[in-house]
């Protein structure tokens, strides 16, 4: 029997055996540029056969954003912008490329009063008319649909308060810190409704909890302040839609919190970076409850790698998951200028070319 596209990705993600690897990755502006100097037109993921299209649900507000009450007499390089939440997103350097700085429009806020103040996006706990039907649209492609929603709780309250403030709110002010939290989680858990009863078939959570070598929270301070949230999130759209597929995102060394991931309810864990862990020690521990979407290093083989190197750890990877999958092979962030074009075009080749 022939798959679609969605079928095998859910059969992957389900460790129930797949027909084809799956393709995936985020280009960075120089890079989509190249794919489309090479003759790509459009979206670069259809040129290449994405098994997996994400989509955005857009939020309204909840009151009017003025950048003087939360940035009281600061001015904004031009291209500056505002996001949904209203963190400011502000240009660097021509070094920097797409990079930002980020500006905290809760940085000085002083008590509830300000919580209760602040114009928070909004989002419906039932989906769009639009939203219903993109989703339908795609499915009608035979490709799976993701909603996503990274940034799910700590990020965003990082964004909005900054780190430093924050973690002080945790010991000094957790009034202020319990407060910030369940307003986005609120938020979070009715986007992650509506993406369910939009038919997604993924929907893509994810807060950076690990640095590059160690956790960036203790254990402890982990299970007091995210992981209830976080369970609080992923049933919500479990009560709507039981057979959506959790992802979860955490850049860098995660492994001591994977299992309180998969206790809240995570069933993908994203990107397990290489330079970060272990995924052969990953998959011995965590293979019977958790599938894994990444392991392919935007740090080290995509932009340092050769070709034939890129689809060699390719191909150790999909070895390790086995035939019954678990595995989506894909790297592990956006590519960045640095990566050669032969290197994305070996991972597509070394996909598309595994018979197990």
């Amino acid at each position: 029997m022939v798959m679609s596209a969605r079928d095998n990705v859910v059969s992957l993600y389900r460790r129930r055996g797949y027909e084809a690897v799956p393709v995936g990755f985020s280009l960075c502006p120089s890079l989509e540029e190249e794919y489309r100097r090479r003759g790509g037109t459009g979206w670069y993921g259809d040129g290449f056969g994405f098994a997996v299209h994400g989509i955005w649900e857009q939020p309204g507000r909840s009151g009017v954003f003025e950048q003087q009450r939360w940035f009281p007499g600061e001015s904004f390089k031009p291209g500056t912008v505002f996001d949904a939440w209203g963190v400011g997103h502000e240009p660097g350097s021509e070094a920097a490329h797409h990079m930002t700085r980020m500006l905290h429009p809760l940085g000085s806020a002083m008590g509830l009063g300000d919580l209760d103040a602040y114009p928070f996006p909004d989002w419906d706990a039932e989906p769009s008319d639009d939203l219903r039907r993109t989703v339908a649209e795609r499915h009608a492609r035979g490709v799976a649909v993701s909603g996503g929603m990274e940034c799910t709780i700590w990020e965003t309250a990082r964004y909005l308060r900054g780190m430093d403030r924050l973690a002080a709110d945790f010991a000094e002010d957790p009034d202020f810190a319990t407060a910030l939290l369940d307003r986005i989680t609120e938020r979070s858990a009715r986007r992650a409704r509506a993406y369910a009863a939009a038919g997604c078939d993924i929907i893509c959570l994810g807060d950076d909890i690990g640095t590059q070598s160690r956790l960036m929270m203790s254990p402890a301070t982990y299970r007091r302040w995210l992981k209830p949230r976080l369970r609080r999130v992923i049933d919500a759209a479990k009560a709507v839609n039981p057979g959506i597929v959790i992802q979860y995102h955490s850049c860098g060394h995660v492994t001591g919190l994977v299992r309180d991931l998969i206790e809240a309810g995570v069933e993908v864990l994203n990107p397990v970076q290489p330079e970060s862990m272990d995924f052969a020690q990953l998959h011995r521990e965590f293979a019977a409850d958790l599938s894994f979407n990444g392991t392919i290093g935007t740090q080290s083989v995509m932009p340092f790698g050769t070709p034939e190197q890129v689809k060699a750890e390719v191909h150790r990877v999909l070895a390790i998951a086995g035939p019954r999958g678990g595995l989506f092979p894909c790297p592990t962030h956006l590519l960045e200028p640095e990566v050669p074009w032969a290197n994305i075009e070996a991972y597509v080749e070394a996909c598309r070319s595994w018979g197990g």
